[in-house]
């Protein structure tokens, strides 16, 4: 059974969505509830690490996703431990290969 954990960026996404609907809809509830609802969409995967689909953009590297109320869910497993570390949490909308090399740009 292994661990969910967040990176930074993650993270940092995270509190953009909740910043974005509470400003957009003027709630913070919802805005808590959704970001809540995201992270709650990543239990599952301490059982089945693997039931994400791999992430089509980046074929090969170990990224895989799982997608809740438009948002990819973007994580990879860290071998050997199952561990699960969400790497980036981005809107389906979003061009992923650009989100990810602008969101990383130094």
């Amino acid at each position: 059974m292994g661990h969910v954990s967040w990176s930074y960026k993650a993270s940092s996404n995270l509190e953009a969505i909740h910043d974005h609907i509470a400003t957009d809809s003027g709630s913070l509830f919802y805005a808590k509830r959704f970001v809540r609802a995201l992270i709650n969409a990543t239990r599952k995967l301490e059982t089945f690490p693997r039931c994400g689909r791999t992430v089509p953009e980046f074929e090969g590297s170990g990224f895989r996703e799982v997608i809740h109320k438009g948002y990819r869910i973007i994580y990879r497993i860290v071998e050997p431990s199952n561990e699960i570390e969400v790497l980036a949490v981005i809107h389906g909308a979003r061009d992923l290969e650009r989100a990810f090399q602008e969101d990383w740009e130094v």
